[in-house]
């Protein structure tokens, strides 16, 4: 089984798919999926469909759901498959899960290449982290579950893989940064910017990119405009780091062409205390 979460969601048995079309049953392949070889709890299942408003016959419907999950599993597999489709979608004292490696599903082959890019980048081997953080990201094919109605459950997760891609895509462009990529990294860093125009780390990483690319009043008009918007919308000033280095860019610091150094530390964090 080959499942995807990291943008619509997929799922093939023998090529065939195997995700339904209705609403419900799709959320709850989607939640499963998520948490391959755990068992996802019968009331955990219940607050995802219904939140808190469960109708009478609600340990009833969910069973109806697990039921054209396991017909449309049992279709995929076929006569011959080693295994019954309640193997693979199996009930467990007080809940179901889906009976399969963790690296079928696209989100943990994901955060395993974080895991990786992160220790890589810890060590000092920029090129590697660059490398599979950028694999890491490529997995994704939209907002995760882009398809699917999400209840309260869900909405968590999505919330939390769509922190996770940005924080690393953060990351990844570091390690671009540290490898002298600024110019190639210029468009990248517009699009960042105008979708979360309050990034602050985002922010410092297109303003040394932008002066590293020879182009220091745009760098410093990138602080001008996210300062004012700071002000206005919330009332506040952009943090230390991020004056000391629009300071540091004003008396034109050395230290600001220094590609790839000794310190292993964010963008942002380039002149913090």
């Amino acid at each position: 089984m080959e499942i995807q979460v990291l943008g619509p969601l997929s799922a093939e048995v023998n090529g065939a798919s195997i995700v339904p079309t209705a609403g419900k049953p799709r959320q709850i392949l989607a939640l499963l999926a998520l948490y391959p070889g755990r068992v996802m709890p019968v009331p955990t299942l219940m607050e995802e469909i219904w939140g808190t408003k469960l109708p009478e016959s609600a340990l009833t419907t969910l069973q109806t759901y697990i039921l054209q999950l396991r017909r449309r599993l049992g279709t995929a597999l076929g006569p011959g498959a080693p295994g019954t489709a309640k193997d693979v979608l199996a009930t467990r004292h007080g809940g179901y899960l889906l009976q399969i490696p963790q690296e079928s599903v696209d989100v943990h082959a994901y955060e395993a290449l974080v895991a990786g890019g992160q220790i890589a980048f810890d060590e000092g081997d920029d090129e590697r982290a660059a490398s599979m953080l950028r694999k890491a990201l490529d997995l994704w094919q939209g907002p995760a579950l882009v398809d699917v109605k999400v209840g309260p459950i869900l909405e968590i997760e999505v919330l939390r893989l769509a922190e996770s891609r940005l924080v690393t895509t953060e990351r990844r462009i570091d390690v671009d940064l540290r490898l002298g990529r600024h110019s190639e990294l210029l468009a990248e860093l517009t699009e960042l910017m105008a979708r979360n125009p309050q990034h602050e780390g985002l922010h410092s990483q297109a303003m040394v990119a932008l002066y590293r690319s020879g182009r220091q009043a745009t760098a410093l008009d990138v602080y001008r405009r996210l300062r004012a918007r700071l002000i206005g919308e919330l009332g506040v000033e952009p943090s230390q780091q991020l004056q000391r280095l629009h300071q540091a860019m004003l008396r034109v610091d050395p230290a600001l062409d220094v590609v790839a150094g000794p310190r292993r530390s964010s963008t942002f964090d380039l002149y913090a205390a």
